[in-house]
């Protein structure tokens, strides 16, 4: 089936709402979880990505000491 640009859009604005809800479920401001995620997602490796979602996520330094 092929997919329209519209419905596309919609996927990813539902994934986007989901982890900004999963965020705010575990008492986390979604802003500056995704902040500190896109910064540090260009050196993180694939086997190390599970550690930036919402309910393992920990501030980084640079995080901690703003």
């Amino acid at each position: 089936m092929r997919h329209f640009v519209g419905e596309r859009g919609g996927d990813r604005a539902a994934f986007m709402y989901s982890l900004i809800v999963t965020a705010k479920m575990n008492d986390i401001d979604p802003q500056a979880w995704l902040a500190d995620v896109l910064a540090r997602l260009p050196g993180t490796t694939a086997s190390r990505v599970s550690e930036l979602l919402p309910w393992n996520w920990q501030k980084s330094e640079h995080q901690i000491a703003a």
